[in-house]
């Protein structure tokens, strides 16, 4: 009887896998990963002949006893998130369901703090681009678009020089990301001053060479380059140049200021404007992830702990609520 009922909750955890999985999904995440690791989760629960709730004493014991035996608590900590968003999950149809505390092992590996660039740092990197020699080249457009574009929708430097001109589409206002680091594809809704810059890079580029549906947008523009799709390496070090030149102060966790920065800043500034207008964020996070092609919401939830300006606002916000709490009490 007993050997029964712990089949039943061995089954039921299954079900209870299979369907988060399902609902993931459905949500368009990509799930690598995470069906095996939860796989293994479910047969350690059933070995250990686990009764009841599930605890976080139990998925902690699990996080450690990985299959490498690696020992390092920044494995552990990225096991540990995995089961703590099925346990969040869980927590809906079976309320008694524990939730592990996120920081049992620190942080997660690889999630440093980026460089958040001032209003003005945007400005002068566009100015800079502009200054590119050599005259007469479609060089200076290229690079002022391709930053500013990055910075006004968020795309990750791969997304943008993969563009074809037919990916831009200026009568509807669209951008279609094709294929991108998770194989998804997404429509995105751009801004009428950043649909008035596309324009303007276009025109100009008319100029240098004829125009096709399946060129790419941004061209490279020296020699043999002209008319072929703008590197990635060509685009970082043009970057780094400029950042270089232009001396900013270093406010991330990494090395240097990196052209990949500008994507993490379109993400605070927009959560930083719902905050100030008393947006619901929780509401609104699913539409940011799907714009920016997370293929994990809490990719974009991670910006709400490491971005000391966001924690910065959001611990204001907090202040007022507890002021106004305290002053409920007298």
């Amino acid at each position: 009887m007993a050997g029964e009922r712990s089949m039943s909750a061995h089954v039921r955890l299954q079900q209870r896998v299979a369907g988060y999985l399902a609902e993931r999904h459905r949500l368009g995440f990509v799930l690598r990963s995470r069906g095996t690791l939860l796989a293994g989760f479910v047969r350690y629960v059933a070995d250990r002949k686990h009764r009841g709730p599930l605890t976080a004493d139990l998925m902690i014991e699990w996080a450690r006893h990985d299959k490498w035996q690696r020992g390092k608590p920044s494995t552990w900590a990225a096991r540990l998130a995995f089961v703590r968003h099925f346990a969040r999950y869980l927590k809906q149809f079976e309320p008694d369901t524990e939730v592990p505390q996120e920081l049992t092992f620190g942080p997660e590996p690889g999630r440093v703090a980026p460089h958040i660039f001032h209003e003005r740092e945007v400005s002068d990197l566009l100015a800079a681009a502009r200054q590119l020699g050599p005259p007469g080249s479609i060089r200076p457009a290229t690079y002022e678009t391709l930053f500013g574009l990055m910075a006004s929708t968020g795309l990750r430097v791969s997304e943008a020089l993969h563009l074809r001109d037919d990916d831009v589409d200026l009568k509807r206002g669209m951008l279609t990301i094709r294929q991108t680091k998770f194989a998804k594809s997404r429509l995105l809704p751009v801004h009428p001053t950043t649909l008035a810059a596309l324009a303007k890079y276009r025109k100009a580029r008319a100029r240098h060479v004829a125009t096709a549906a399946d060129m790419p947008f941004l061209i490279g523009s020296r020699g043999r380059r002209l008319g072929k799709p703008l590197g990635d390496r060509q685009a970082h070090r043009v970057f780094n140049m400029l950042r270089d030149h232009l001396g900013w102060t270093n406010r991330g966790g990494h090395a240097a200021i990196r052209l990949h920065d500008l994507r993490h800043t379109f993400a605070v500034s927009r959560l930083m404007r719902w905050y100030a207008d008393g947006t619901d964020i929780d509401q609104m996070m699913l539409a940011l992830s799907t714009y920016m092609g997370h293929a994990e919401i809490f990719y974009t939830y991670w910006y709400l702990t490491a971005v000391p300006e966001l924690m910065a606002l959001a611990g204001s916000k907090f202040e007022h609520f507890a002021d106004l709490i305290g002053g409920c009490d007298e």
